[in-house]
């Protein structure tokens, strides 16, 4: 696989900067759109590290793709959703906290991951596109996985939405209404599995977890609500993928790396003292007027 290059090179490369330009921004859109809402559930769990480990789990899935043959985007979803439910299952029997078991699995999977690699002597490749992603080589059937893909993932997170979020400010009065919060948390594992598979080739594995949390990240501090939480994440989301792509065709940087710096750039300012101001402005504003 080629290593990721940046847009400005790639164009310069090939003389059709439009067409690389035109798919990097419809890929990256749609992942930005699909990673928001599920990146608002991993700030309010506390599940960083979680998204953390399924993304080094997708190593593991890439490697197993290539020697069995198979799809990437499918081997990593059921690597990465394997490994969610071994969490689920040890949380259960095992004496370790969750954050060792989330160690442990991270680092198991992604040392598999590189010795099953290093075994397939027959097949050359850089390591370089899937650890940072390459946005550039998005075909038109990574575009359809990954707008069909989301479209399911949104729709089922539509149905669970409220059980889940539930669950996530209170466990036990969840399960006293009947939400079954246990089933629901399995779901919500299985679609980030699915998030993580089709956006590995945009930003890459390493970078996984950064574009679910950083957005979200700087959405909190706009937000009233949780479902405005959500969109608002996606606006920045949208808005880091538009900035990146722009700025690795502005300074001939690598795109995914440029994604995660613009988000960054957007945590920045929501942070930032004028930022605290508005906020605090605007719910004051809101408090009169109820």
């Amino acid at each position: 696989m080629k290593q990721p290059i940046s847009i400005a090179s790639a164009g310069t490369e090939t003389g059709v900067l439009d067409d690389f330009f035109t798919r990097a921004m419809i890929a990256g859109i749609g992942v930005a759109i699909v990673a928001a809402p599920l990146g608002c559930f991993v700030v309010w769990r506390r599940l960083a590290y979680f998204g953390d480990t399924l993304a080094h789990a997708a190593l593991l899935g890439v490697a197993l793709a290539f020697l069995f043959e198979v799809n990437i985007t499918l081997a990593v979803f059921v690597v990465c959703t394997g490994v969610a439910l071994a969490l689920l299952l040890l949380q259960r029997r095992a004496t370790l906290s969750s954050d060792s078991l989330l160690g442990l699995l991270a680092h198991a999977s992604l040392a598999l991951g590189l010795v099953v690699l290093a075994f397939m002597t027959w097949i050359r490749m850089d390591l370089m596109g899937f650890l940072f992603g390459d946005i550039l080589a998005v075909s038109r059937a990574d575009i359809a996985t990954i707008y069909i893909g989301g479209a399911v993932v949104l729709a089922v997170l539509a149905v669970i939405w409220r059980p889940l979020f539930a669950a996530t400010v209170n466990r036990e009065l969840a399960e006293a209404e009947g939400m079954h919060p246990e089933r629901t948390n399995v779901v919500f594992m299985i679609l980030m599995a699915t998030v993580i598979a089709i956006s590995m080739k945009i930003v890459g594995v390493l970078l996984i977890t950064a574009l679910l949390i950083i957005p979200a990240a700087a959405a909190r501090r706009f937000s009233t609500g949780p479902e405005q939480m959500a969109v608002i994440a996606a606006i920045i989301g949208v808005a880091s993928i538009v900035g990146g792509l722009y700025g690795s065709l502005t300074w001939d940087t690598p795109s995914g790396p440029s994604i995660v710096v613009a988000a960054l750039v957007f945590f920045l300012i929501s942070v930032s003292p004028v930022a605290a101001l508005l906020s605090r402005s605007r719910r004051q504003a809101q408090g009169e007027t109820s």
